[in-house]
């Protein structure tokens, strides 16, 4: 009875109850309209969307939503989606990153929608952040190529809708660099940078002494003109808790009609207070961020706007603290407004680890390759765009830079040069590339071809030269200067140099036959070597040749030619390569020492010019090192090993993979002492060929006019038969004493100094003492001590360190065969397939080694590092012997009429014309304050002579990505107070340009941009 008693009480209540809500089940007009209020805890929430412009699924199949067997996301609908929810309520907002998927988006709409989404941005309803065209990596990208993927989205924008974006917005990128926080951040005239992945060491201690949110001072050059608020989010970029609303996510939705069972109002407003108070005990002033969204969600807006506001109204109607619809840009005008005083951060955030044993350090050589080719395709890319300028072809109907301009712009992808998507999406990113290039070069091709005949009288249109390029010279192959010469034809080699300096470099190039003769733009004969191909290199071919281009060569060259060039700044020079029955006077065969039967050579010393290697063949790659010049002596020991990658016991489960660098215990890759070398010997330069291992082979070059060691690799395929993952290194060991110390670039740029298991900002717990000390490299890495400083130089990302005292060494290469969990799915084992056969990845690459005086390297790491980026670019064309090719042609050929030159501190990283027809010019001095006693000094530009016989009649200095004027963003910067600030004045940046004067002053490390407008460009030949 007392059960049954129970029964119809119950039943009482709820017919009372129902009474009641009959009475108030109505429709509720929610409040959303609130605003910041003073003296309460203020929650700003934020709708945002993060895109990958691909991962596990290619950036087209992302935005039409194809493909979703493998992840159910389509970008498309997040941008309809959203438009309809801004209509509902003028209070919502939204951010937006993705360029390349927003002009996707925005070219298939019709006037009506652009005008409305228009509206939104103009509103403040819609804001874009970053604004670049992906959300970049920051670890594995160059700083050029960071600039000019963010360029693109920012001019759009401009164009577009009148806006400047004001906020960083890198909430993924796996660790950060410190060249995002000066130059891509306060550099383009944010006013804040905003991200979540720290080292998990970091954040908890930082959440502990509420330093989470801190003035990020990037350089030390530019000191606190560059300073920048930077926001960390203490738990990612996702919503706090249970706050997920897309259709099918699982987090408790307000249920507030009374009517229906679980009502949950007041039960969802305590979570909310409770998340906000949580965040806010660990947030200095009374603002908090709730990042309302993840990965590809909005993809029904409505699910998510219908909870926004009723946590808003529901919220502010409970009183205990104060929500609202939000933006960045909105959060960081209130942190601003609050007057607090901020910690100050110096250097960057790398290397990044998200808990025990988990550095994401193995993604900075992940993709060799494919690091490799965005490279080479970037440097090209700076190229091509001068001569797009040179040639005044944008204003042409023809091909153009824009398609290669916007696959590298993808390719700058957190989820793409990282090396840490699927394979089919790296295939995708390689096919966009290829297609980039192939239009690029036919521009590079017919603006070659016009600036050789225009002094002749030929027109962009009716040039009768074909110049054509070998963009697989890396593996020995280049169609035009290899196969033999028809009977009565010469080869013509025209080479141009994008650099603003003159360029003395040695060229070599596969030939099929050692009888000919090189002449020089003149037409006298030069002094050439003629060195025998390596096998490794022609296997290379055999294979990669055909992976390519789907067909085998029918012949293969015999013989690589080696002649030096003299190219003007910003031009090109011509050479003749003329077969001959009998060798010519100056063409000098390389005298050859193979290795004798116990496998070793009996000649032990290269090197003809200031620098000499003596080679120790007792003990694998060892060799003294001396320099006649600078009286450098010192011994160096070089290996290669392997790091076995570890495959996740049942005790731990974490991984080496894509993202994860794990080593589980070091192998020699050659335990031999011995290892076979032959030696090739020259006028030019001298050869030394190894090989340690089947799949390990390398030749170290000493150039008798370079005072350093260059070194080009072949690894692959990794053997993986004994069922092991390898990460494969090479280590250079001497006698330095270098107590822990080495420095390595940021985004090729600053130097940072590195201390073996330390954080300066706290007390590092050694899990990983080799993932855990691991640095990505762009530029390179050095180490010095009292005396002496060992370089090491990089023609692609990848990752180094310094293990040992004395040591450095690259990762090179990683072959994996487990997933690290985080996201990809898939193993990091790379193959090639030809004739239905795969195997796994060889990779070709090359690293430069110097060791100067103590104080002296810089001087060779950044001149040679633009060699490396920006290499001489090589056109082949033929013509008939007994012609002169000065009939028809100019031979050489300078932008600044060989007159005038770049200071050796100044470089110009870009030049490019504008569809609106201005010229984008950008000059960047190459050294931090202090880093050289000579050239870490005031450097000055003479526009006048470097655009010789062309009149400037406008000139407007800009931000970075050429958004507004430079005046405009400094005037609306915003100053922030530092904690401890003594008050000092930042650094001295150069003067105003004159426009009569039209000098332009570069500080060490500044980068300036301008808008430059001729009356035409022409050149007098």
């Amino acid at each position: 009875m007392a059960s049954l008693s129970r029964l119809f009480l119950l039943l009482f209540l709820f017919l009372v109850h129902l009474r009641w809500c009959t009475v108030d089940a109505v429709y509720i007009a929610y409040n959303t309209s609130a605003g910041i209020v003073e003296g309460k805890l203020n929650v700003h929430l934020v709708p945002h969307t993060h895109d990958d412009v691909g991962w596990l699924k290619t950036v087209d199949q992302y935005y039409v939503g194809s493909n979703n067997s493998i992840q159910g996301a389509c970008v498309q609908n997040v941008l309809d989606s959203m438009v309809q929810a801004l209509m509902e309520d003028k209070n919502r907002k939204f951010i937006y990153v993705e360029q390349a998927f927003f002009q996707r988006w925005w070219r298939q709409q019709s006037n009506a929608v652009k005008d409305l989404v228009r509206r939104f941005v103009k509103s403040g309803q819609l804001e874009f952040t970053n604004g670049g065209m992906c959300m970049h990596d920051e670890a594995t990208v160059h700083y050029i190529d960071m600039i000019d993927q963010t360029t693109l989205g920012h001019r759009f924008l401009k164009m577009e809708f009148e806006i400047v974006p004001k906020i960083g917005w890198q909430i993924d990128p796996f660790g950060h660099s410190a060249v995002q926080a000066y130059l891509l951040s306060a550099e383009v005239g944010f006013d804040a940078l905003y991200f979540s992945r720290i080292d998990y060491q970091d954040l908890t201690k930082r959440k502990d002494t509420k330093t989470l949110e801190v003035i990020w001072r990037g350089s030390k050059s530019l000191s606190s003109s560059s300073d920048v608020f930077t926001g960390i989010f203490p738990k990612d970029y996702e919503p706090p808790g249970d706050f997920y609303f897309e259709v099918d996510d699982t987090s408790p939705v307000v249920q507030d009609d009374p009517l229906l069972f679980d009502y949950n109002v007041q039960e969802r407003v305590n979570d909310f207070v409770a998340a906000a108070v949580s965040q806010a005990n660990i947030t200095r002033s009374n603002h908090i961020m709730f990042t309302m969204g993840t990965d590809f969600r909005y993809q029904y807006a409505k699910s998510w706007f219908r909870q926004l506001d009723k946590f808003i109204h529901y919220v502010n109607l409970d009183g205990r603290v104060n929500t609202f619809y939000s933006t960045p840009s909105i959060y960081t005008k209130a942190k601003y407004a609050s007057n607090e005083s901020w910690p100050l951060k110096t250097d960057d955030f790398f290397p990044y680890a998200d808990g025990l044993n988990r550095y994401w350090t193995g993604y900075f050589t992940s993709r060799p390759a494919l690091k490799g080719y965005i490279r080479v395709l970037s440097g090209y890319y700076l190229a091509a765009r001068q001569l797009e300028l040179l040639t005044s072809s944008r204003n042409k109907k023809g091909p153009t830079t824009d398609s290669l301009g916007d696959a590298l712009a993808l390719t700058q992808h957190h989820d793409a040069v990282t090396g840490t998507e699927k394979q089919h999406v790296a295939n995708d990113y390689a096919k966009r590339l290829a297609i980039g290039y192939t239009e690029a070069e036919r521009l590079v091709g017919k603006s070659l071809s016009y600036l050789a005949e225009s002094a002749f009288g030929s027109g962009f249109s009716n040039t009768s030269t074909k110049f054509e390029q070998c963009l697989l010279i890396n593996v020995t192959y280049c169609p035009s200067s290899e196969l033999h010469l028809s009977r009565g034809k010469r080869l013509v080699v025209l080479v141009y140099n994008s650099l603003g300096w003159n360029r003395e470099d040695v060229i070599r190039i596969p030939v099929a036959s050692e009888l000919v003769l090189v002449q020089d733009h003149e037409g006298t004969e030069i002094e050439s070597q003629i060195i025998p191909i390596a096998n490794a290199s022609l296997d290379l071919r055999r294979t990669y040749v055909k992976a390519y281009t789907g067909n085998s060569p029918s012949m293969e060259p015999k013989f690589w030619l080696a002649f030096s060039v003299n190219v003007p700044p910003f031009g090109f020079s011509t050479y003749f390569i003329t077969p001959t029955k009998e060798k010519g006077s100056k063409a000098i065969i390389s005298d050859s020492y193979v290795p004798q039967e116990n496998g070793i050579s009996t000649i032990r010393e290269v090197g003809s010019g200031n620098l000499r290697l003596k080679f120790d063949t007792e003990k694998g790659i060892s060799y003294h090192y001396s320099n006649r010049r600078t009286s450098v002596n010192s011994s160096i020991e070089q290996s290669y090993l392997y790091y076995k990658g570890f495959d996740g016991s049942k005790t731990d489960t974490q991984s080496s993979g894509a993202y994860v660098f794990r080593p589980n215990g070091t192998v020699s890759a050659a335990p031999e002492i011995k290892i076979p070398l032959a030696v090739y010997k020259g006028p030019i330069l001298d050869e030394v060929h190894f090989k340690i291992t089947p799949w390990i082979q390398q030749i170290v070059r000493v150039y008798k006019k370079k005072e350093h060691v260059e070194v080009e690799y072949i690894v692959g395929p990794v053997p993986i038969d004994d069922k092991v993952g390898k990460e494969v290194v090479t280590q250079f060991s001497t006698f330095m004493e270098t107590n822990k110390t080495f420095y390595t670039d940021s985004n090729g740029r600053d130097f940072i100094k590195r201390i073996r298991d330390f954080r300066s900002d706290w007390e590092l717990k050694v899990h990983e003492p080799v993932a855990g000390n691991y640095y990505p490299l762009n530029l390179g890495m050095f180490i010095k001590d009292k005396s002496t400083e060992l370089s090491l130089l990089v023609d692609r990302a990848i990752g180094g360190s310094s293990i040992l005292d004395g040591q450095v060494e690259l990762m090179l290469h990683r072959r994996l065969l487990h997933d690290d969990g985080k996201g990809v799915a898939e193993s990091l084992n790379e193959t090639v397939c030809v004739n239905d056969k795969c195997d796994g990845l060889i990779v070709q690459g090359k690293f430069y080694l110097s060791v100067d005086p103590l104080g002296e390297g810089a001087r060779w790491r950044r001149t040679t590092g633009q060699d490396i980026y920006s290499p001489l670019l090589l056109a082949f064309s033929e013509e008939e012997i007994g012609t002169k090719w000065t009939d028809k042609h100019i031979t050489t050929l300078s932008l600044t009429g060989n007159s005038y030159k770049l200071p050796d501190n100044v470089a110009l990283i870009t030049l490019q014309s504008l569809e609106d027809g201005s010229v984008l010019l950008r000059l960047a001095h190459l050294y931090e304050v202090g880093e050289d006693k000579d050239l870490s000094v005031m450097a000055s530009v003479n526009l006048k002579k470097l655009f010789k016989g062309n009149k400037i009649r406008g000139i407007k200095e800009t931000s970075l990505t050429a958004n507004q004027g430079r005046d405009e963003m400094e005037k609306n910067r915003l100053k922030w107070r530092i904690e401890g600030s003594d008050g000092l004045e930042g650094p001295v940046r150069g003067r105003p340009v004159d426009s009569s004067e039209l000098v332009v002053e570069l500080a060490p490390m500044e980068i300036r941009t301008f808008l430059l407008l001729f009356d035409s460009l022409s050149y007098d030949f």
